[in-house]
């Protein structure tokens, strides 16, 4: 299987290419919000991340750290050979409702204990989502989580061609 060459890295970035598999989870002190439906739902600095060759980063915050209401538990389910089985949300903000649009693993397998009590939220429908201040932009294709910010390089995986990565 042929993998891209990695996008050019310059000082302060990180490439998603560096990112090990099995994926590593890390605390990080970076603030995080989210706005969605004309409310910010989220404003947090207990962040963790996972990082995964050819992903960009998937955040995980606090479901405590959500406004009341925010996340709706919902029917579905995946699993993740890696974190174990992932339970959906429906994201509510203002009158809006983002259906399965957040995810969680209520018992994450050994070495992902960090994301026990933690939600990652898609990107692409909500109206805003911040690291450290700057816009996040989603991850390419419609399954994966990432948030791209101007200090990841890629290419990421759900670009077209991708899908053997």
């Amino acid at each position: 299987m042929t993998h891209p060459r990695p996008d050019p890295v310059d000082p302060g970035q990180e490439s998603v290419w560096d990112y090990p598999r099995p994926p590593r989870i890390e605390r990080v002190d970076t603030p995080v919000t989210i706005d969605f439906g004309g409310v910010r739902i989220v404003d947090t600095t207990d962040v963790v991340r996972v990082l995964e060759t050819s992903h960009p980063p998937v955040y995980y915050l606090p479901i405590a750290a959500f406004a009341p209401g925010s996340l709706v538990p919902t029917d579905g389910s995946s699993y993740c050979e890696f974190k174990g089985a992932a339970g959906y949300f429906d994201v509510r903000g203002g009158d809006r409702v983002a259906p399965r649009a957040a995810w969680n693993y209520p018992d994450p397998s050994p070495g992902y204990e960090l994301l026990t009590d933690r939600v990652a939220v898609y990107a692409g429908p909500m109206d805003r989502c911040t690291v450290d201040g700057e816009t996040a932009v989603p991850q390419p294709g419609i399954f994966y989580g990432g948030w791209v910010t101007s200090w990841v390089r890629g290419p990421f995986k759900g670009v077209p061609g991708s899908m053997g990565w």
